[in-house]
């Protein structure tokens, strides 16, 4: 199939749960032998090293700039437009409206666009040829500004509640016009489908399970792993939840124990907040591996965030037990005391890790239970298969115009 895939960033470097998944979801569906052109509004030029990564899978890339996020346009729209916040900053492009316009000049057999608050440039176009679309929404934004609603300064609110209140009017109006809607977790297809009146389609979060499949963790280690994105506030409220509130507790019964902090965009200021020599502040790597090996638990004490987990995930697939939070393991199918270990109590979690450190056995069970788990439910190849029948679907559903333009988008790439 010729697929036409539109993304608000890059998906290189995979700093990322949304990178990554783009990623293994685009190389999958090309080794597949699909034909796809990727649309990209990105805050930052491509590299060299995205192009490397991101060309071999794809007919073209076509990348364009997005404005800075404080430039006046995002704030007059923040406070005046109809649109929510984030659909402002990711819309209201003419250059990226115009694009995509001479884009649908050629036939298509399945528009894919990632993210509800992406989709302002792309409306008044696919209205006007009637064309069917697949929207994947990897969160459901209005529910996950809720959660975040007591964490905010008061006096940040009311714009929160405000914003909520655009984004439902928003998910409604983006949602019901797709012919098909993708959710990466079993509770976001139910919610749409209420929101919708119609059936969504599961493509779960996914590993590249044989990348993982010869990493032995090092359960005498005592050290935990925390993976995340710090440009998202759930990881950042994470770390401090845990340094403040249940590592303390844990250093009271076991002094030896570590913590090794691992992602994109770890806050410099950390390093003197907390200079505990026991706190390893390792930031992005783009290999987890070797780290996974000389680790013996992967802890993920996270109380808000929408989808799915994919460091969760990756971390199941090499072997590591894990020990997080109800919200940590939501959007995934996971047994408590089966495949994880898991409580909303900082007190429970210091006394998990403590126990857990002293029990070797248990470790290794978890460890092989969840990592069948993701094997059967979650490797990479599940979830393209599961995308590409949606597409299959979709391409059925209508025609699609056949007048190719000969212009210099048929380039292999271009900006």
């Amino acid at each position: 199939m010729r697929v036409l895939w539109t993304l608000p960033y890059l998906p290189w470097p995979t700093t990322s749960g949304g990178k990554t998944r783009q990623y293994h979801l685009l190389r999958n569906l090309a080794q597949r032998g699909h034909r796809i052109t990727l649309l990209v509004q990105s805050k930052v030029p491509p590299s060299e090293a995205a192009r490397q990564a991101l060309e071999p899978l794809l007919e073209r890339l076509i990348v364009l700039p997005r404005r800075p996020l404080h430039s006046p346009l995002n704030l007059l729209a923040a406070v005046y437009a109809g649109y929510p916040m984030r659909a402002s900053v990711n819309g209201l492009a003419p250059h990226l409206r115009h694009c995509f316009e001479q884009l649908l000049e050629e036939r298509w057999d399945v528009i894919h666009i990632e993210h509800s608050y992406s989709f302002q440039p792309f409306e008044k176009a696919l209205q006007a040829r009637r064309l069917p679309f697949l929207l994947s929404e990897h969160t459901i934004e209005s529910v996950s500004g809720a959660a975040r609603h007591d964490r905010l300064p008061l006096w940040l609110r009311p714009f929160n509640a405000f914003d909520r209140w655009r984004y439902r009017r928003w998910e409604n109006r983006v949602l019901s016009q797709a012919e098909e809607v993708v959710a990466v977790s079993h509770r976001d297809v139910e919610h749409i489908s209420r929101m919708t009146g119609y059936p969504a389609s599961l493509v779960v979060n996914g590993v590249d399970c044989a990348h993982y499949q010869d990493i032995q963790p090092s359960p005498r280690s005592q050290r935990l792993l925390f993976v995340g994105n710090f440009e998202y506030s759930a990881s950042l409220e994470a770390i401090e939840w845990a340094l403040e509130d249940i590592l303390p507790q844990v250093w009271q019964s076991n002094p030896a124990v570590r913590l090794a902090v691992v992602g994109h965009a770890l806050p410099e200021s950390w390093k003197a907040r907390w200079s505990d020599p026991r706190i390893e502040w390792v930031g992005y790597l783009p290999d987890l591996r070797e780290l996974q090996r000389h680790s013996a638990i992967f802890f993920a004490p996270l109380r808000y965030g929408g989808g799915s987990k994919i460091k969760i995930l990756e971390a199941m697939a090499a072997g590591l037990p894990v020990v997080t939070t109800l919200k940590g393991a939501s959007g995934l199918q996971l047994t408590h005391g089966e495949h994880y270990l898991g409580s909303d109590d900082a007190d429970q979690l210091a006394l998990m890790i403590t126990q857990l450190l002293n029990q070797p056995w248990r470790m290794c069970q978890l460890s092989q239970a969840a990592r069948q788990f993701v094997n059967d439910r979650h490797d990479w190849s599940i979830a393209a298969a599961q995308l590409e029948s949606v597409h299959a679907r979709l391409s059925q559903r209508a025609p699609l115009p056949v007048q190719l333009n000969d212009n210099s988008l048929l380039g292999r790439s271009a900006e």
